[in-house]
């Protein structure tokens, strides 16, 4: 029996890593998780940085919960789409396929100001574009990636 996959989408935020995770998770029907409103509501923060208006999330926490909820899909047969800019830091014998979403950096300036982001934390996320952090973190994971655009 064909087992149903465990696919994370990763990406810097605003880069459309949602709009792709919900349509994938419809069509293949799997379930969605969209683990940053697990993260809000366990409270799975070290603390909040007021610089960059933003939490900072407990990265050891979050895989212990990426690898629970898969565990437990995985028991009930049930694929999983795992939508999160953290997804990617699952250990690789977790998750069948990492999808990394990149964005162009213009389009993604635009999301992001209209989300009312600061200054800074707009930088930070474009810069990590730039940097391709998701894609390079999801590498050295060792996972399977394919690399879409938002």
């Amino acid at each position: 029996m064909k087992r149903n996959p465990i696919i994370c989408v990763a990406g810097t935020p605003g880069c459309g890593k949602t709009i792709l995770a919900k349509r994938l998770a419809r069509q293949k029907k799997l379930l969605y998780v969209p683990l940053n409103d697990i993260l809000k509501k366990e409270n799975i923060y070290e603390h909040y940085d007021r610089k960059i208006h933003s939490y900072v999330v407990n990265e050891k926490k979050v895989e212990k919960i990426l690898v629970s909820l898969i565990t437990a899909a995985r028991k009930l047969h049930q694929g999983l789409v795992i939508d999160s800019h953290f997804s990617h830091e699952v250990p690789r014998k977790y998750v069948d396929l990492c999808l990394v979403v990149k964005c162009d950096l213009k389009k993604l300036k635009r999301r992001l100001e209209k989300r009312g982001y600061s200054h800074r934390k707009i930088r930070e996320n474009l810069d990590a574009e730039i940097l391709d952090i998701c894609l390079m973190e999801a590498k050295e994971r060792g996972h399977k990636i394919k690399i879409v655009q938002g």
